[in-house]
């Protein structure tokens, strides 16, 4: 049975505004738009979907982490969505970029990795090279 992912949360239930600067940590559930800086972690409250929107002119240093994430701003840290990510052509993130779904439109820029996570984490497998008598020609 195919299973939907959870919609991003259409509502904007709190707005940081454009000339808010906050230091310290953003925890938030339901919808949150930054238009504003903050200097600390943002982060939807656990299990619970959370969508952020972090808009042009918005600034995060620190942790990212929510269900669903838009961004169109500046992040410096890492970012985990756990359902999907967003990034619209004025992103600009510096950090690794954690994943379930992603779309990335022209322009964006990520100074990282980019780390898929489906629904079952994914064990590293690891190659060994027999040795032995046989050897490549």
């Amino acid at each position: 049975m195919f299973t939907k992912s959870p919609k991003p949360q259409s509502r904007i239930d709190s707005l940081i505004g454009a000339t808010t600067r906050i230091e310290g940590n953003v925890f938030f559930s339901g919808g949150l738009r930054v238009d504003g800086a903050v200097r600390g972690n943002v982060a939807a409250l656990p299990d619970q979907p959370g969508t952020l929107v972090i808009s042009e002119q918005a600034r995060i240093d620190g942790e990212v982490a929510a269900s669903h994430i838009v961004v169109n701003g500046t992040i410096n840290g890492p970012v985990n969505a756990s359902e999907t990510l967003e990034l619209q052509t004025g992103s600009r993130v510096k950090g690794d970029v954690h994943y379930k779904n992603l779309e990335i439109q022209q322009g964006a820029v990520v100074e990282g990795r980019l780390v898929h996570h489906g629904g079952a984490e994914i064990k590293g497998v690891e190659l060994k090279l027999a040795s032995g008598g046989d050897k490549p020609r």
